[in-house]
This record gives C-alpha cells, structure tokens and sequence, in this order.
C-alpha cells in the first residue's frame, strides 16, 4: 500500500493567489515566462532567469542563487505564508464540462523506490539532475507532480463533501480553466484520509511529472545517507503530490509532425501506406474516431488511415498501442525514423493544439505530413504501468496542468 501524510503547506494569502500562481515551469519558454510574471509571480522563483537582462541562462550558478534569494523574499513579505499544522487539500481543475478532483498530499520517497509508486516513461538523467538541484537548493518541492490512484469511494466521499463547503481558493487562468482548491483541517478526517491510504490504496501512478518524482526520490536518498539517525519519517522523505481517482481523468491525444517524406512522392507516401492500412480521403479536418484509426494530413488533404488485422497485438500491452503501431508501420518502416527520442526530422503536438495546428505546421512547410491518434485511456496507462511495461515517448498528455504556488512543500 501506498505511504502518505498531510503536511504544512506554504502557500499565498487568499487575496494574493492569483497574483503569485503560475503556469508549471516547463510549459512556458523565459521569454514567454517574463512576459507572464508580475510582481508576486512564482514564475520568478520556478524561472528565475527572467530576473536579469538579458535573460540569464537557466543552469547558471547566479540563476539558481536568485530562486532561493525569491523564495525567501516571497515568504518575507508574506506572499507565502506557512500553515501552523499538517494538512490535506483538495484541488479541482475544471476543462469546459469536465472537472477532476485531487487531494494534495505528501507522497513518501520509497514508494517510488520500492515500485509502488509507478511510471509509464523512462527519464533522462539530466532532466532529472537539473530537478534534483532546484529541490536541493530550495529544500522543498516548489511545484507538485500529478498522481493517479484506482477509484475508492470513502475517498471520493471525503472530497465530496469537502467541496460542498467554501472554497479557499478559486480562479479562472488564461486559458479559461478554472482552479478550485479547498482546505481539509478536521483532524478525524486527516486521521481517516491517512489511514485510507496507507491501508486500501495499493499504487499511485505517475501521470505526470516522471522526472519531478525520480528527483525527489533521489534527493531523499541523497539525505538520507547524509543523516546517521535516519528513521524514515523525516520530512526529506516526502514529497508532494495531486492524486486524482483515475476515473475521473481523461488522456488527450499526442501527435506527430514529420519534416519529409523520406524521399518518398505523396502518392508514393500513400501507396506504401496501403500495404498495411485501409486509406480513404476525407472532405474536413478529421479525428480519430477509435483505437487503430489514425487522421494523416499531406498535400493539404486530410485523410483517414485504420490499421488492418494482424498488424497490431491487442494482447500486448505496448503492441496495443497506437503509438507503437504509428511508429512500427509508419514512422519506422516508410519513413525512416527509427528513435523518436533523437532523430529531428519528427516533433510532437499536444492534442489541446486540435487539428488546426496540424495543418498549419505542414501547410507553412515547415513540416510535410502530420499524423493526429486515438487518445491512450488510463485502463491502458494503468495496464503497462502494473506490467512493468513503458510506453513509447510522447504518448500521454493530460490537461489542464497544475498550477504552480497553490501549495508548496517544505523539506523541513
């Protein structure tokens, strides 16, 4: 079963939130971060080089030197304020008519270590050592990563009832979602949450935030060799997380844009995809409409491609995948890609882009075919991830994203 606690959050006043939370550090550029952040912005403490002029580089010893000096100015001036107990929150995120529950909470390092904690994606080590060093310096994890957890009804029942009270905090973000965060400070409830926990909830699994939680996993190790009286139960070896029931999130698609044909023709790109698909032409812009059906984009056509029988295996885990199926028929063997990882003639589309930004990235002739896929569903993450299995790069993205400076979690 899964280890967790409440912690003390430090986190902005009511009348400052919107003020100080920001979009994660990793889905704005600086030059979009400095052109976001105001005064009280975490952006200036997740992106501090936007601090100088010009914008100083982001693994720069005086770089990291002023997100430490910004965090402790921010908790000066009472931007950030820490709470006087250990806590459990609730944070809702709303898309349109969709909205996910989570309850924040402090995750143990072991778990990951030990596989209860589950990944679906391998990780770079220097992604994951440029996290370690802003969790290092801080001592405390500035921005939470995103959990899953299989639905348990006592569990949804406490954050049912927690949300038909006043929110702590509640804001609509550039991108009209909206984000609703409630306070849990019954200590029964705190007690029971825990003790739901740690007694019926097996696994939590990455959604996102892979490299995030290796880093925190490596810096509780890191102190805890450190420590000779280490017991387990220091704070170090916890870390924060937003765990939403898995029935309650849903997977956007992530698409491939391709820069060349290979050498191909379009009408010879179309003829080698007959060998293995059913191709018919579309008159609009067109999506996926189930597993194995993919929507490809050339020559300012749109176009409808479904895998034939027998090439695919829907009792493999990854085979299944449509991902792997793009890849192994299409990209590999027509043309030519062969690691997505490295080669940079293919780039990849968040699907909250829609089709649109398919089109344009291929009729700008940056890019010469796009391919648009059927959503993973978290059934199929859940399945790889209790397998052991990882899946190919850039198959899952989940919106909305957390926002950054609701809570953060202090080391100490």
């Amino acid at each position: 079963m899964v280890r967790v606690k409440p912690f003390a959050a430090i986190r902005p006043p009511k009348d400052l939130v919107t003020e100080v939370a920001a979009p994660p550090y990793d889905v704005l550029n600086s030059e979009e971060a400095l052109a976001m952040a105001g005064e009280k912005s975490l952006l200036h403490i997740t992106k501090p080089e936007i601090d100088f002029s010009p914008i100083a580089g982001e693994h720069e010893q005086r770089t990291y030197d002023k997100a430490v000096e910004n965090f402790k100015l921010w908790k000066e001036r009472g931007w950030l304020v820490r709470e006087d107990k250990e806590k459990y929150y609730v944070y809702a995120q709303t898309m349109g008519k969709r909205t996910q529950y989570g309850l924040v909470l402090c995750a143990h390092t072991d778990d990951y270590a030990s596989g209860v904690i589950k990944k679906h994606e391998l990780t770079r080590k220097d992604k994951e050592d440029d996290r370690m060093v802003h969790v290092r310096i801080q001592n405390a994890n500035i921005e939470p990563v995103f959990f899953a957890y299989k639905d348990n009804a006592e569990l949804q029942a406490i954050v049912a009832k927690t949300t038909a009270g006043k929110p702590e905090y509640q804001f609509v973000d550039e991108n009209k979602f909206t984000h609703t965060f409630w306070v849990i400070d019954d200590d029964a409830t705190i007690a029971r949450i825990t003790e739901i926990f740690t007694t019926q909830v097996d696994a939590f699994y990455v959604a996102d935030g892979h490299h995030r939680t290796a880093a925190a996993a490596r810096v509780g190790a890191e102190k805890k060799a450190q420590n000779p009286h280490h017991t387990g139960d220091e704070e170090y070896n916890f870390f924060m997380a937003v765990c939403f029931p898995e029935s309650e999130l849903a997977i956007i698609d992530y698409n491939r844009v391709v820069k060349d044909l290979n050498g191909l023709t379009e009408e010879g790109l179309l003829k080698a995809l007959e060998e293995d698909f059913e191709l018919s032409a579309a008159s609009e812009p067109y999506n996926p409409t189930g597993l194995h059906n993919f929507s490809m984009y050339l020559g300012g056509k749109w176009y409808s491609l479904t895998a034939k029988p027998g090439r695919y295996d829907d009792s493999d885990p990854i085979g299944v995948l449509d991902v792997t199926i793009l890849s192994k028929l299409v990209l590999d063997k027509i043309l030519g890609i062969k690691d997505l990882r490295t080669d940079k003639r293919i780039d990849f589309v968040g699907g909250i882009r829609g089709l649109g930004e398919l089109s344009r990235r291929v009729d700008s002739g940056e890019m010469k075919v796009a391919f648009a896929l059927y959503p993973v569903s978290m059934a199929q993450l859940i399945r790889i991830a209790d397998t052991g299995n990882i899946m190919p790069p850039k198959t899952t993205w989940f919106e909305p994203k957390l926002r950054s400076g609701l809570a953060i979690h202090s080391l100490d």
